[in-house]
């Protein structure tokens, strides 16, 4: 598939939210503000989970500050586009429609417009120069000072806090739920990334890597449970190399231990996680999630690529030898996993072998999923710095569609094979498609479609596959 999953590597998300997920005007924010001050604020979001997550955390934080949500941007106060930096596409696509509100400032000069997220921190105080617009620049660690810095917009000033964190988790708050099917929801386990891999903008927009405190994520998922919610997926730049410790206490918790403290929670709650990094992905996770029915069975494990030398020149720290090994490691210790993966095509002086080296790999795992992209400079990093983006645009595309080709075709032998199956399938919400049917996922992250019959999103069914296409199964309740 071409992009198109919410679930993902944050390498490579970079279009917004589908709009029906936009803007919801949720009891939650009312639960909040018990006392609203007639204002109302908008958020957009743009790229990967984390920045859904991340206008979450927003959103509880205005609530608290009596600013009520709306889905329509024109009755807003506020109206904050949460933005994604890692392909020049994903800014492109914030600046062309920061000039959709426009009219809003002449209809209304007292609203405000806000620039949040990692577009934020890399261009800070351009984007009030370029972008007249903008009144507000907020970094993803400084979601805190969101109250000051809307104090001082409406007071006429232009207002930016894009400082970077080593401590902030924002572990104490709770966030308002945007994706209001009461069925599934994100928490954050940590925030910022080590990595350095030299095409990505990550540890330069959202910091160094910091893991949350473990107690704080339990409760989070307790609490979700509780309030009907039925999976959640963990997130983190690269969840294996979580590990927190108690001030005090001898024990670290490390990833697998993370997984099965909230797998522990209710059997009845389904833990996804995204996303891994081949070097971290160890046998203790893969063990956990054997040992736990509700632990999903589907890993995204990004390649990139499938030629060592291009790897070293990501950064990536490991090679294709080691790619393989641990995709032999999931097959044996969890043999129906489902795995995805991220490529980029036309990295700095890849060869025509070395994309075919990619290509073998595919052949190799024959992956469920893949989000595929061709290769796009970002100023700043360490590839934009070291090497020269010397292949050319026709190349890169016509790499990918030879990529893009040959995952539809093994994303369909992938669905073919589970047509005659059963499949246990969480109910969350209508079919896009009729109002007759239902969709859920599937224990291997695969959506499928059957008619409703009695269910109601949050349950869980079991449905017989009898028709699929490269993206979707399709079947009847049993």
């Amino acid at each position: 598939m071409y992009n198109d999953n919410p679930t993902l590597d944050f390498l490579n998300k970079n279009k917004p939210l589908d709009e029906s997920r936009q803007g919801e005007v949720l009891e939650q924010t009312e639960q909040l503000s018990e006392q609203l001050n007639g204002k109302y604020f908008y958020i957009e979001s743009y790229g990967c989970q984390m920045n859904f997550s991340d206008s979450e955390i927003v959103a509880s934080i205005l609530s608290k500050e009596g600013y009520s949500l709306t889905k329509d941007y024109k009755q807003a106060h506020v109206i904050f586009m949460n933005t994604c930096s890692i392909r020049e596409n994903a800014e492109d696509r914030v600046r062309n429609r920061l000039k959709d509100f426009g009219h809003i400032k002449k209809e209304n000069p007292g609203a405000l417009i806000g620039v949040l997220g990692c577009m934020a921190e890399r261009l800070k105080s351009k984007l009030l120069e370029q972008e007249h617009l903008v009144d507000i620049v907020c970094g993803p660690d400084a979601y805190r000072a969101l109250p000051e810095l809307l104090a001082e917009a409406e007071g006429g000033q232009k207002a930016v806090n894009v400082l970077l964190s080593r401590e902030e988790t924002y572990a104490d708050i709770s966030p308002v739920r945007l994706d209001n099917n009461g069925v599934t929801a994100f928490i954050s386990i940590m925030r910022g990334c080590d990595n350095m891999c030299s095409f990505c903008v990550v540890p330069f927009t959202r910091g160094r890597e910091r893991s949350r405190n473990a107690h704080t994520i339990v409760q989070e998922a307790k609490d979700l449970f509780e309030k009907g919610y039925r999976e959640v997926t963990l997130l983190g730049q690269n969840v294996d190399s979580y590990k927190w410790k108690n001030e005090g206490e001898e024990v670290v918790v490390n990833f697998a231990k993370l997984l099965e403290m909230v797998a522990l929670v209710n059997p009845d709650l389904r833990v996804r996680f995204s996303t891994s990094h081949p070097k971290d992905m160890l046998d203790d996770v893969l063990h956990t999630m054997a040992k736990y029915e509700n632990i999903c069975n589907y890993i995204h494990l990004p390649v990139q690529s499938g030629n060592s030398r291009v790897l070293k020149l990501m950064n990536r720290t490991y090679d294709r030898k080691w790619y393989i090994d641990r995709v032999d490691a999931i097959n044996r210790i969890i043999p129906d996993c489902a795995i995805s993966t991220d490529v980029i095509t036309g990295f700095c002086s890849e060869t025509e072998e070395e994309h075919h080296d990619t290509i073998s790999m595919m052949e190799y795992v024959k992956y469920d999923l893949a989000y595929m992209f061709f290769y796009s400079e970002r100023p700043g990093t360490l590839a934009a710095r070291k090497y020269e983006d010397d292949i050319d645009l026709a190349t890169k595309k016509r790499r990918l569609q030879e990529v893009i080709k040959i995952q539809m075709q093994h994303s369909l032998e992938s669905n073919q094979k589970d047509i005659g199956k059963t499949v246990k399938v969480l109910v969350e919400k209508v079919s896009k498609r009729s109002e007759d049917d239902h969709c859920g996922r599937n224990d291997q992250n695969k959506m499928v479609v059957f008619p409703k019959g009695n269910t109601k999103p949050g349950d869980y069914v079991m449905v017989k596959i009898t028709d699929c296409s490269a993206a979707t199964l399709k079947g009847h309740l049993v």
